[in-house]
């Protein structure tokens, strides 16, 4: 049986996948192998982590997570889902600042490629990570923390330093949110852009650039009734209009945990169109979201014989080298494309050059033509820790220039 991606978009041509039970037994696969990658929950929508040698997926080992209450601090192993993570760290009392719109996800792989929630005042959860393990290419462990030269290049890495084992993240109390949505927000809107992408903990747009419905998250009721000239849903929803709202979270602003609210969708049901899509999503810096916006609006025609839906959310800066987000606040422009690569490239495409004149940056785990800039600093670290390119693939090799 060929192994796929989430989206069954990429099969990996690994000769062998692998599933340790141990770190020793990682470690000594790791040292034997000549060419070797790592896999978590698969939700990447192009060959990141394609492996022509060994695969590696750390279902098998162990999942214990340690709490620091006093540091407000969570060691997580690598494999942990985020839908399985949080209501541990709920029962104790603590949080993670942000999290993604699927809790399916697993911790190391979203780390890895950068992966974000929503909110004008929290960053990526990359930037949750104050230290990880990693074996690396001779089989050693090397532990990097918040503070270490080579951490913010370690961080947001693309599988391209060694097997990430364990990380340590950041904690903050639990919190309650209640969830809104809000429908018919126009473009006439994006004039009160930061009012409306402040005004709640986390916010997400959902637009097909012609209708446009605001997922509204706040640590505090909603009380207004004339919201941006929006009313508010008589009903829960689903990002997807015209999909049943049953897997996802609860709305009509209940209160609840952060954990099931933040997400869109639930952890015990299938999430967005169920593998039945293909993913992109450009950063810009936060200062061009409102042109950048009114220039895609302005091609909705041309995007919307293609599209499932848009989300547009905010994300706060970090200093991860590799990060769409470092030291930049920005907001993230994604769509959900039918699963159809020959019609989807060309209007892909057609997005990258509208928004080319917007500094963007292409999320990694998701679909794009344009590549980025390697930063030197970082081809210099990969060249330190895995000099025979043990952990490189085509992915890696085409940013590092090779």
């Amino acid at each position: 049986m060929t192994l796929t991606n989430w989206a069954g978009n990429t099969a990996f041509r690994a000769q062998d996948v692998h599933h340790p039970t141990s770190l020793d037994e990682l470690r000594q696969l790791v040292a034997a192998s000549a060419q070797v990658r790592a896999l978590g929950s698969g939700h990447s929508f192009n060959d990141v982590a394609d492996a022509t040698g060994d695969l590696v997926v750390l279902d098998r080992m162990p999942d214990a997570v340690e709490i620091d209450s006093a540091a407000r601090t969570a060691r997580v192993p690598a494999r942990m889902t985020y839908a399985r993570l949080a209501p541990v760290l709920n029962e104790a009392g603590f949080a993670l600042a942000n999290l993604a719109s699927l809790p399916h996800i697993s911790v190391a792989g979203s780390v890895a490629t950068g992966t974000h929630g929503s909110g004008d005042a929290v960053p990526s959860l990359s930037a949750a990570v104050s230290a990880l393990d990693l074996v690396t290419a001779d089989g050693s462990l090397l532990t990097l923390s918040r503070g270490d030269a080579d951490f913010p290049g370690a961080v947001v890495a693309l599988g391209a330093l060694g097997v990430v084992t364990t990380l340590t993240l950041d904690l903050v109390p639990a919190f309650q949110i209640h969830q809104y949505v809000r429908e018919g927000l126009t473009v006439d809107a994006l004039a009160h852009f930061d009012d409306i992408m402040s005004a709640g903990y986390s916010v997400s747009l959902f637009t097909d650039w012609r209708d446009t419905r605001v997922w509204l998250k706040r640590t505090e009721e909603l009380t207004s009734a004339d919201w941006y000239g929006t009313t508010p849903a008589d009903g829960p929803r689903h990002p997807l209009p015209a999909m049943s709202a049953e897997s996802c979270t609860i709305q009509l602003g209940v209160p609840g945990p952060w954990h099931e609210r933040l997400p869109h969708f639930r952890p015990d049901a299938e999430p967005s169109s169920a593998g039945n899509e293909l993913q992109s999503e450009l950063l810009l810096p936060r200062e061009h979201a409102v042109k950048a916006l009114r220039e895609l609006y302005a091609i909705g025609d041309a995007i919307r014989p293609v599209l499932q839906i848009s989300e547009v959310r905010s994300v706060a800066a970090d200093d991860l080298w590799l990060s769409p987000f470092h030291g930049r606040d920005s907001v993230g422009i994604h769509f959900t494309w039918v699963k159809d690569p020959a019609a989807v490239l060309p209007v892909l495409e057609l997005v990258e050059r509208t928004l080319a004149p917007f500094e963007p940056l292409p999320h990694w785990g998701k679909l794009f033509t344009r590549r980025p800039p390697c930063p030197d600093r970082f081809r210099s670290l990969v060249g330190r820790l895995d000099p025979a390119g043990k952990f490189a693939n085509d992915f890696t090799r085409a940013l590092l220039g090779e």
